[in-house]
């Protein structure tokens, strides 16, 4: 099957790892309706896809994503006002919705890793877009931004979630309060990016630990890794991770890939792992009330 095509990024597998580039270098990669209809379109192909292991997303040109495209004018943030296309594609059940918010919950979703690999500046929803990958690798040229209050809008894409998680309450709300743009070594110093890299190191970096999941981690066990680790961030309770746990650990011990681990494992060679992420993966949610978890 062709690998799709999109509008406002480029989309490419390669033993195992998708990589997805952000490319509107002429406008800095900013982020737009088509954009955002382009990557949940990514994220439906790469869930779908089992050839898919793992994915990169960086930005064509010298920006990741320099936020929202405001060839719009004042009107950039008012759908209502705008309409048509920019109105309807944030509408769900009547309701208007942040676009940022409906790719970041898409991205929440994923079954497959994302790596954030941050070329260049990431400010608005360039930054918070990243927030829910899973791993972001940056530039030490690459800058980061949370501008909201500086043009009169709050945070969005659920970064008033997501950012506490990775970076505590006190330094989301500097970011937040102040609007300041800051340099990777920053995000770094506090959290935000796993490592800085030299601009042509970047994306192989991304690439090297993007084959350590491909090569090594059974794709079904990473999903459900997955999963566990976000969802369970808002658990109110560790008895809720120790029901999805338990439910997790019963299914996939019975699974072909435990047994070809620990097999694989004991005679000292590379696993194959048969089982799928589009047809092997686990429900562990719906059974965490069972009457055998008081």
């Amino acid at each position: 099957m062709a690998a799709p095509t999109f509008e406002t990024l480029t989309y490419a597998v390669e033993d195992g790892v998708a990589l997805v580039t952000l490319n509107r270098p002429e406008k800095l990669n900013a982020f737009n309706t088509q954009m955002m209809n382009d990557m949940i379109a990514v994220f439906d192909e790469t869930d779908r896809d089992d050839a898919v292991r793992c994915v990169i997303v960086t930005g064509a040109g010298r920006a990741f994503c320099a936020g929202a495209d405001l060839s719009a004018g004042a009107q950039t943030f008012d759908y209502e006002a705008r309409g048509g296309e920019a109105m309807a594609a944030r509408t769900r059940e009547g309701a208007q919705r942040d676009g940022g918010g409906l790719l970041t919950l898409r991205i929440y979703e994923s079954l497959k890793p994302v790596i954030a690999a941050v070329n260049g500046a990431a400010v608005g929803v360039g930054a918070t877009m990243q927030l829910a990958m899973d791993i972001r690798l940056a530039s030490t040229e690459a800058r980061y931004g949370f501008v909201f209050a500086r043009r009169g809008l709050n945070p969005e894409a659920a970064s008033s979630w997501f950012l506490p998680h990775l970076v505590g309450v006190q330094t989301a709300l500097e970011w937040c309060y102040t609007g300041r743009i800051f340099p990777a070594q920053e995000a770094f110093d506090r959290g935000l990016v796993r490592s800085l890299h030299a601009p042509e190191d970047l994306l192989p970096a991304a690439k090297a630990l993007a084959r350590e999941i491909a090569d090594n981690a059974a794709p079904v066990s990473v999903a459900l890794t997955r999963q566990l680790i976000w969802r369970m961030a808002g658990a109110a309770h560790p008895m809720e991770a120790h029901r999805a746990d338990s439910r997790g650990i019963q299914a996939r011990g019975r699974s072909g890939d435990a047994r070809e681990g620990v097999t694989s494992f004991l005679e000292k060679r590379p696993a194959a792992f048969p089982d799928r992420v589009s047809s092997d993966l686990p429900d562990i949610w719906a059974q965490w009330q069972a009457p055998d978890f008081r």
